[in-house]
């Protein structure tokens, strides 16, 4: 009687045990298609500014990433972030407040593929902007790559300033971005 439960029990658990695997393998494909299934977002090819850089950093791609997307520290690391603040999880629809060079910015969650992209955007002061990160790594730690477009009212008055401007702020955040993973590691 005793090894009859027994067995009854093991196989019990080895049946639940493998329909738990079948849900999570559902669940996990749900969540992380293959990259054949993937959508990404990009920054608007259109736009009258847009402006493309990468830097080197020799630290990890996990180290980078929760550096790049804790975005309630970013005044912590960045020159010219004086405040910052995400309104729910870093997921796609989620926004965060924050303010760069004294202006107010709503910034929309967009695209997160975690460790490698996260995009966002959204309008400030009459420009639209979309904002496209990516972390790839290398044999000596990662190429960040960051492409921003601008379009707006504004942007058209002055879209050689705009992308100077633009420009100076993303190259300052590059090399604070460096700064702190590096030290970090």
């Amino acid at each position: 009687m005793l090894k009859r439960s027994f067995k009854s029990k093991a196989f019990t658990m080895s049946f639940l045990l493998l329909i738990l695997i079948l849900i999570g393998g559902v669940i996990f494909s749900t969540r992380y298609p293959d990259d054949s299934q993937r959508t990404t977002v990009d920054v608007d090819r259109n736009a009258q500014v847009i402006v493309d850089l990468s830097i080197e950093i020799e630290a990890p791609q996990q180290t980078v990433w929760r550096i790049q997307t804790g975005i309630d520290q970013w005044p912590t690391w960045q020159k010219n972030v004086s405040q910052a603040r995400l309104s729910g999880p870093l997921a796609v629809g989620s926004t965060f407040q924050w303010e760069t060079h004294g202006l107010p910015i709503v910034s929309t969650i967009r695209e997160v593929d975690p460790m490698r992209r996260i995009v966002w955007g959204g309008p400030a002061q009459g420009i639209e902007g979309v904002h496209v990160w990516t972390i790839t790594p290398t044999s000596k730690g990662v190429v960040v790559h960051t492409t921003e477009s601008w379009d707006g009212p504004p942007v058209a008055a002055d879209p050689d300033g705009m992308r100077a401007a633009l420009t100076s702020s993303l190259n300052a955040w590059l090399a604070d971005l460096k700064t702190t993973a590096e030290a970090a590691n």
